[in-house]
């Protein structure tokens, strides 16, 4: 097997550019009911599965993230735009995160800004965090690009039938490495984020106290 070096990185390169969020002004400003909001959610992040069978969002899916308090519940068994925002945030988290991080994440933000009039609200939250997501996808390309280069590096002495494959390799165990040491961090800022969370939530004043 022969690889061709430049055309498997601009391959990775050209799969980066093509990942893009849904923006909150795509999704529907009506309810929906389960059926649509698999066929929407399936329609716009398909591009971003391994497989073609893969399923993005199945009913069990939604009816489990439900009942682990990820999800509030459809209302007369419809699901708002809020709804949908939390299950892109969940898509994003899951194949990261424990549903006990998930959680820890999402309950701070269902409780305190799901379905409000207020100027901060899911919403908002939403747009400002993946507004992020162009200059991430730029500085991502230049570290890809670096890390590749730097595997091109590795296993010089392979006899050259070997030294294709050992390369290889080599690059999926950089990144794999920078994946591992991410996901360190950020489970250690979950712990973090619980525990921020949990002393707000001390420090509010109990509403069934006498005054």
């Amino acid at each position: 097997m022969t690889i061709n070096r430049d055309d498997l990185l601009n391959s990775i390169l050209e799969s980066l550019g093509r990942i893009q969020h849904i923006k909150a002004e795509d999704i529907p400003n009506i309810d929906l009911y389960m059926d649509q909001v698999t066929t929407f959610m399936e329609k716009r992040l398909k591009s971003t599965t391994r497989s073609p069978e893969d399923k993005i969002l199945t009913k069990t899916m939604i009816n489990n993230y439900a009942k682990n308090d990820l999800l509030p519940p459809p209302i007369r068994k419809k699901y708002s735009k809020e709804h949908i925002l939390l299950l892109i945030f969940i898509y994003y988290y899951k194949g990261i995160l424990s549903i006990n991080d998930i959680q820890t994440l999402l309950t701070p933000l269902t409780t305190k800004y799901f379905q409000t009039h207020e100027s901060i609200n899911l919403e908002s939250i939403y747009e400002e965090v993946f507004s992020l997501e162009q200059t991430e996808v730029e500085h991502l390309k230049e570290d890809i690009i670096k890390k590749f280069a730097l595997s091109q590096e590795t296993f010089k002495d392979a006899p050259k039938e070997d030294q294709e494959i050992l390369q290889l390799f080599s690059f999926i165990s950089i990144l794999s490495y920078d994946t591992y040491v991410k996901r360190l961090l950020i489970e250690k800022m979950v712990d973090s984020f619980k525990a921020a969370t949990s002393k707000e939530d001390s420090e509010k004043p109990d509403k069934n106290s006498k005054k």
